[in-house]
């Protein structure tokens, strides 16, 4: 009881929802990221279709990146601070991306024709520059912000495995919202993108525990490494449900077109639960916890009422317009 009035509890709580947000935000945000990077070599008329298929729902999904942000400064503003200051430029060039990314949405249908194709191709410089910075800052952040040569190439690495994470799950989205050749298509993208993130994940599963010890002391010891082994095998299992799904599509009458991307889901949330274990209870790695670097519990009493307001609000709506938007999708016009 006692430790239910000194609010202890909060921090854990605001951990958990800053990583629903973000873990929301790479599933949503990332597949329409991936059918960004896959927009550079295809037909204008195909890059319409995808487009489109993304459509009605980019701008929501974006929602959860500023949650996520917005609960790491009023939860954890000494963490924020520090952060987002060792993170400066991944950062500002991921922002820049977003908005490259958002301006040319609109404009390569709304402007000029003869404008179009430099629209298409800021459209994917925008996804291919906020897609690789969301990569240099997991990078850097598993590493616990470090720096040096090492830690920038490891970072670059895991920059390019998560853009393959993008393309496979923005691929997978697509199988599901597409047809004819191009469904067809985007089953072979999947196909490719699955092995640079099964380097990714083996990248990461790999360096964490060698650049901590108690992400080390967290997996391997007993009785850990064996209450903890569904996570890495049931990752497994999904990588070769996937291959092996994506060799026997498309199916007759679009039969389980859900399918890979529901698995693909699936991975992320494997990934998410690993590293949030690993890193717990550090809202830094090995640096600072989530009970240094909270607010006051008074502040994040009130911060909590927000959130559960606002919460339902985003959930509820995000609902609505995928239950709207659900079929397939069409050329992509304002007429």
């Amino acid at each position: 009881m006692n430790e239910l009035l000194s609010y202890d509890w909060l921090p854990i709580v605001f951990l958990g929802l800053m990583g629903i947000s973000a873990l929301a935000y790479v599933v949503l945000d990332g597949f329409d990221l991936g059918v960004g990077l896959l927009t550079l070599k295809t037909s204008d008329d195909d890059r319409s279709i995808m487009i489109s298929s993304i459509g009605p729902f980019w701008d929501a999904n974006e929602t959860w990146l500023v949650l996520a942000v917005g609960l790491l400064l009023v939860a954890f503003p000494a963490a924020h601070g520090q952060v987002l200051g060792a993170l400066y430029l991944p950062t500002t060039l991921m922002l820049v991306g977003l908005i490259v990314r958002g301006v040319a949405f609109e404009f390569r249908v709304k402007g000029p024709e003869s404008h179009r194709e430099a629209w298409n191709r800021a459209f994917f410089a925008g996804s291919l520059v906020a897609s690789a910075s969301q990569g240099f800052m997991l990078g850097y952040y598993v590493i616990g912000l470090e720096e040096g040569l090492v830690a920038t190439l490891f970072a670059a690495l895991v920059a390019v495995c998560l853009m393959a994470a993008y393309a496979l799950v923005g691929a997978c989205w697509l199988i599901a919202k597409t047809q004819g050749d191009l469904q067809i298509r985007s089953i072979d993208w999947a196909r490719k993108a699955l092995w640079g993130t099964a380097v990714g994940m083996i990248a990461l599963s790999v360096s964490t525990p060698l650049a901590s010890e108690h992400v080390f002391e967290a997996w391997f010891s007993l009785p850990n490494i064996i209450v903890l082994a569904p996570i890495p095998l049931m990752s497994v299992g999904v990588l070769v449900a996937l291959y092996q799904l994506l060799g026997h599509m498309p199916m007759h009458n679009d039969r389980w077109r859900w399918l890979p991307f529901g698995l693909t889901v699936w991975l992320f949330v494997l990934a998410f639960c690993g590293l949030a274990y690993s890193f717990f209870p550090y809202v830094i790695p090995d640096q600072v916890t989530i009970w240094e670097a909270a607010s006051a519990r008074e502040s994040l009493m009130i911060i909590l009422i927000g959130t559960l307001i606002t919460l339902p609000m985003i959930i509820g709506y995000s609902i609505f317009a995928y239950r709207v938007f659900g079929g397939k999708a069409v050329t992509l016009t304002y007429d």
